[in-house]
């Protein structure tokens, strides 16, 4: 039982790695364990955004995912 984390742009260059298979079911606590304290600093940020299925979630804490899920890391937009 599994969830994919999948990491954006600079979240992905974080991690080392574009995606992670981590054990469901999946809590925005357990998220935050399973990424390392480099990724979890880094995706904490207010301005740092989760997909859960595609769907953005409007509060991180809300988080509930279930086998088979993707859960998407979307860092800040920048740029100009």
């Amino acid at each position: 039982m599994a969830v994919t984390v999948v990491f954006i742009g600079k979240l992905a260059d974080l991690a080392g790695e574009g995606e992670r298979e981590v054990a469901a079911p999946l809590t925005w606590a357990g998220l935050a364990d399973s990424l390392g304290a480099e990724i979890a600093a880094a995706v904490s940020d207010d301005r740092t955004k989760i997909a859960m299925n595609g769907e953005v979630l409007a509060d991180k804490a809300a988080l509930s995912a279930s086998d088979g899920d993707e859960v998407a890391l979307l860092p800040p937009v920048s740029g100009g």
